[in-house]
């Protein structure tokens, strides 16, 4: 019959629920629902999650909430990533959800981030290892040297979308000396990528990358272009977001990430030579509940054998 496993992923620029009825054939999603809360621009900016925020963050935790009851899954986890790593206040805020909602939410690694959307990349993005993971999000980008189905080298790098847009001031278009502040820090920050060994592809995971996916790939093709990236960059460079929304048919806080996202995983694929990128459709919450789903089996085998 399989199960109902819930993974709710508190990132920095959407909060994400994902319910899903996992079996032997595979996970099928039932509940997919998002909030778009831009925390990573917030912290960036702020160093903490100010109190409009924290209202918007505990009715979006109230509706999963919600829905979990509804649903009666059989387990669930919530997690939270870069925003509410760096946020100064994000103790009072984990206590302020579980006494609002009894929800226990962790804040996980990058390393774990970066374990969770690797183990879920490999349902639809398997090939060739070694190869690096990209994983790109709101607030930091995880990027993995894998190989042999596991992490060998992982690097968090402080230029997630919101992250990139708070430190270089960058607006939507951008004034050209925010454009360069833009590219100095990605620059910067990845240097430490230069003595990465050699890899036989990437594959761009998260919600960033996936954005710039659907923006560019309506047709369903799961690799972008160093060429599509370069033209995403420079159109994006010079259009008010409004324009981006039509133009690329995507929804309007999206559109305001395709610059950084761009810019960032270009910069990336020509570092390591690469033209193309594979985009995996997986991520954190899909790994989780394959995680969940592997430990439910492994502790009723456990439990039969008794």
């Amino acid at each position: 019959m399989g199960r109902l496993i819930a993974a709710a992923d508190l990132g920095s620029n959407t909060a994400h629920l994902l319910i899903g009825h996992l079996t032997n054939s595979g996970l099928k999603r039932l509940v997919n629902q998002s909030e778009w809360l831009s925390l990573g621009e917030v912290v960036g900016r702020e160093g903490k999650i100010p109190p409009a925020k924290v209202k918007e963050l505990m009715e979006t935790m109230g509706r999963f909430r919600s829905l979990l009851d509804e649903y009666k899954v059989d387990a669930s986890s919530f997690f939270a990533t870069e925003a509410m790593r760096k946020a100064s206040n994000h103790d009072e805020i984990l206590a302020l959800i579980k006494k609002q909602h009894g929800i226990e939410m962790d804040v996980i690694s990058p390393l774990r981030e970066a374990e969770l959307s690797y183990r879920s990349s490999r349902m639809d993005c398997n090939g060739d290892e070694p190869m690096l993971m990209v994983e790109a999000g709101g607030g930091s980008v995880q990027v993995a040297f894998c190989v042999g189905g596991k992490i060998e080298r992982l690097t968090s790098l402080p230029i997630g979308s919101g992250t990139l847009k708070a430190r270089s001031l960058m607006e939507q278009p951008p004034l050209e000396h925010s454009l360069n502040k833009a590219m100095e820090i990605i620059q910067f920050e990845c240097d430490v990528l230069g003595d990465y060994p050699s890899v036989k592809r990437i594959v761009a995971c998260g919600g960033v990358a996936r954005g710039l996916w659907r923006a560019m790939h309506p047709d369903g093709d799961k690799h972008l272009h160093v060429t599509e990236l370069d033209f995403l960059a420079w159109d994006c460079s010079r259009l008010e977001t409004e324009v981006i929304v039509d133009r690329y048919d995507v929804k309007i806080n999206r559109a305001r990430t395709l610059l950084a996202g761009s810019l960032v995983l270009r910069h990336i694929m020509g570092l390591f030579g690469m033209s193309e990128a594979q985009v995996s459709q997986y991520g954190v919450r899909e790994g989780a509940i394959l995680e969940m789903g592997d430990r439910m089996e492994t502790d009723w085998i456990t439990g039969q054998g008794k």
